[in-house]
């Protein structure tokens, strides 16, 4: 299964999708949104909106989801077995006043 993800280096939803990712031990390349211009501008285009997470999964485009929704997506679609193994963090939550305040500290221009 080939997965890219394009996520926040932190962020609520974010980190809730590197934890499913994780918890069904599935390799995925990891595209940073905020530090990296042209990541960015790449899920904008081949998502068609500007929110993120956004995952793609063997070429099916997962627009601004939580990792609830793709684990949901992964376990619907046959792609992995139920697992009983737990995550240490929310799979659907936004960013915290912490995470928000760092990120416009480090407000970069796209356009």
């Amino acid at each position: 299964m080939e997965i890219v993800a394009y996520l926040k280096p932190t962020c609520g939803w974010s980190t809730g999708v590197r934890a499913i990712l994780k918890k069904y031990n599935l390799e995925y390349t990891d595209k940073d949104i905020i530090n990296n211009a042209e990541n960015y501008a790449e899920m904008v285009q081949k998502s068609g909106q500007p929110l993120s997470p956004c995952v793609v999964v063997d070429g099916v485009m997962l627009a601004d989801v939580s990792g609830e929704e793709v684990e949901n997506y992964l376990l619907s679609n046959g792609l992995v077995q139920p697992s009983e193994g737990d995550v240490d963090v929310p799979t659907n939550a936004p960013c915290t006043d912490e995470e928000h305040a760092r990120m416009q500290s480090k407000t970069i221009r796209f356009f």
